[in-house]
């Protein structure tokens, strides 16, 4: 991105930040959903080849819910991989898909593409989108609290600013 570009690309308001994340809440239950299904077959194959078995339940769903060996490992694998969603797209493009459709972006406040180590920071302090409220107290800068805590920013990007791959 050119210097000139950061410096005309306004910081996103607060709605447009609720609706992309909106967008991209829905596109990470879909992520948490295709790896729960990833890690049931793993389960199954592994009952079935002998590994363990249904621990005294009747279905496979309820050993995993009331097996804290399985639930936990189950839980930290599916929130992984919405991790791994933002993560990627965030350092790689500075736009997830709900953000690519309204047309905003994630940065360093000097205008340049975010690392992994900046995107994993990003993650907490977002609190599953809470962290945008802030925006309505800071009307003037528009920083979120992980904006504040990673040195980050959100701006708004043009149509022209905004075409090209994710």
């Amino acid at each position: 991105m050119s210097p000139t570009t950061h410096e005309t690309s306004p910081r996103a308001g607060f709605r447009r930040r609720i609706a992309s994340w909106l967008y991209d809440g829905l596109v990470a239950i879909a992520v948490y959903m295709t790896a729960g299904a990833a890690s049931f077959l793993i389960i199954s194959l592994m009952v079935r080849f002998g590994v363990f078995d249904y621990q005294g339940y009747d279905h496979l769903s309820d050993t995993i819910t009331h097996t804290s060996w399985l639930k936990w490992p189950n839980e930290l694998w599916k929130l992984s991989w919405v991790s791994f969603f933002f993560v990627w797209f965030w350092s790689k493009s500075g736009q997830t898909l709900g953000m690519k459709a309204w047309r905003v972006r994630v940065q360093n406040q000097d205008g340049t593409r975010i690392t992994k180590t900046t995107a994993i920071k990003r993650l907490l302090p977002t609190l599953l989108g809470l962290g945008n409220f802030a925006v309505l107290f800071d009307r003037r800068n528009k920083l979120s609290l992980q904006d504040r805590l990673t040195g980050t920013e959100v701006v708004l990007l043009t149509l022209e600013e905004n075409r090209g791959r994710l």
